[in-house]
């Protein structure tokens, strides 16, 4: 019999009753469970490993125990599992402290890239971590650690991608936070899943898939188990409801948010100058555009912890407000500023939207145009 296909990841053995399992380093444990998992008689496990009937049968029970280095590294490889759960020391293991701390050196400094405008060199940085992770999940090393740094590093390439690409190719950027989301929900982790889920929706709203959008912030806000992830949900919830002209549930959010800024610690993403952008952007996409002129003068002063991305973010709405308001020199002086924000910090996504922004502005609305151009033909390169 030819030993089970593999499956990329293979989840069954990331259940926590599997887990338990491996950690006991039993061998009749993990056989019993591999027979259960794929609802083998042990006369095919037993073909399949090249024993008798019998044998498996003694040490599935316990009265026959396998001590052979080199019969638990061929059962080890028939059944896709590392050899170290069989506590055999492989090749592979001495580096695998190393390439967890490596990776998780690599996650810090792709997000405090993102985070000071350097979105580009986080997608640098992100890539090969990504590639390498999945290698090693490919050669069946689906320890718990590695595939919870996949889960982080699939989430935070696509939100890095989603800062560099342009608005038609955004859908990647949902991928890869998607295909993040898929690892996290498998692996019990409720914090992992809700880091997932927000980063998740965050990226199908800019790819204007609105309603799938809501829905999963909708999920990570109702999963949240403390303060800093249910606001973090709900700055993101708010967005998107916002943008889907989703009035009620826009409201809910924002008044919610409030609410949340007098116990969540401030964040890059949650703090009085990200809610207030938000606040203002979804008055004035559901149609209430006086609102968001009024709100839009109340503007708090930015801090430290206020990323260049939100920043550029500001101006842009408040361009838009002010030029639907019909203030169109300080409207002008907003985008225009947003634009050669945006260009230094290679963020078409955010040029795009100046692009939207500024109808009734041609001198702006070229120079967006060209900036975007070019940062597009950058792209390509």
């Amino acid at each position: 019999m030819e030993p089970a296909p593999r499956d990329g990841i293979q989840w069954h053995w990331t259940t926590p009753r599997a887990q338990e399992i491996l950690r006991q380093r039993s061998l009749a444990g993990i056989l019993t469970f591999y027979r259960e998992l794929h609802g083998l008689p042990q006369q095919e496990l037993a073909d399949l490993l090249g024993y008798s009937t019998s044998y498996v049968s003694r040490v599935e029970t316990g009265s026959r125990t396998i001590t052979d280095i080199g019969a638990l590294r061929h059962i080890a490889d028939q059944l896709r599992l590392p050899p170290h759960c069989f506590g055999i020391t492989d090749d592979a293991d001495g580096d695998h402290h190393a390439m967890i701390q490596f990776a998780e050196s690599v996650l810090r400094l792709a997000e405090i890239a993102r985070q000071a405008g350097q979105a580009s060199a986080a997608v640098d940085e992100l890539w090969p971590l990504v590639a390498r992770l999945e290698a090693r999940v490919e050669d069946g090393r689906t320890e718990t650690d590695v595939l919870r740094l996949l889960a982080r590093a699939r989430v935070g390439l696509g939100v890095a991608l989603g800062h560099v690409l342009p608005d038609e190719r955004l859908a990647t950027a949902a991928r890869w936070t998607g295909r993040g989301l898929a690892v996290a929900r498998r692996l019990g982790d409720p914090t992992l899943h809700t880091y997932a889920l927000r980063h998740h929706g965050n990226e199908l709203r800019k790819a204007r898939l609105l309603g799938a959008a809501v829905d999963r912030l909708t999920q990570a806000r109702d999963a949240a188990r403390t303060p800093d992830e249910r606001a973090e949900a709900v700055i993101l919830l708010a967005r998107a409801a916002g943008s889907a002209g989703d009035r009620a549930a826009f409201d809910d959010a924002v008044t919610e948010g409030f609410r949340l800024l007098d116990v969540a610690p401030t964040t890059s993403l949650f703090s009085d100058f990200s809610h207030h952008e938000v606040h203002v952007r979804g008055l004035a996409a559901t149609g209430r555009v006086q609102e968001a002129v009024r709100i839009l003068e109340r503007a708090p002063t930015p801090r430290l912890h206020t990323t260049t991305q939100w920043r550029i973010i500001s101006a842009i709405t408040a361009g838009q407000v002010l030029a639907l308001r019909g203030d169109h020199q300080a409207a002008r002086e907003s985008l225009t500023a947003a634009v050669r924000g945006a260009t230094a910090h290679r963020l078409p996504h955010q040029i795009q939207r100046v692009v939207r922004a500024s109808r009734g502005l041609p001198d702006v609305r070229e120079e967006a145009q060209a900036a975007l151009s070019q940062l597009k033909a950058a792209i390509a390169a």
